[in-house]
């Protein structure tokens, strides 16, 4: 499990839109190129899929599950058939928001998983969340200067 967070001068609304809109994150993630809508969705609702299109070294795909997606609060969804979890969560603060982005692995991958995982990254899977934490601090990182840019 790994957790980050970061203070945006922009409202909840704002950055909930901006990270719920799945087609964006590749603006602001070092890791992930954007998303695409699957059977039907257009939003971010409970329930909705998306596939995620990832690239380090050799890159890969998810395909993702919403789990919650409560405007100016919380955007969740869980990697593949719920092995991670990623969650976003929004709260007022000041002027503007203190957004918290956080994984959970729920379910370690087996042997071939880890073998992708390599493949995909270039890091063995003992090496991987960390690398998935200093991930989501750039990611943070890279939204807040969209979000008090726009």
């Amino acid at each position: 499990m790994g957790e980050s967070k970061i203070h945006i001068d922009a409202s909840p609304t704002t950055v909930y839109a901006m990270v719920a809109d799945v087609t964006r994150m590749g603006e602001w993630s070092p890791e992930n190129l954007g998303g695409e809508w699957l059977d039907g969705a257009t939003g971010p609702t409970v329930g909705a899929r998306f596939k995620g299109k990832n690239e380090r070294k050799a890159g890969w795909t998810t395909k993702c599950t919403i789990t919650a997606a409560d405007p100016g609060r919380e955007f969740a969804f869980d990697v593949g058939k719920g092995e991670t979890t990623w969650r976003y969560r929004f709260e007022p603060s000041g002027s503007g928001t203190d957004v918290t982005e956080s994984f959970e692995i729920v379910k370690e991958p087996g042997a071939i998983a880890k073998f992708f995982t390599k493949m995909g990254t270039g890091l063995p899977w003992s090496e991987r969340e960390a690398d998935m934490q200093r991930g989501m601090e750039q990611t943070l990182a890279n939204l807040r200067a969209a979000a008090e840019g726009a």
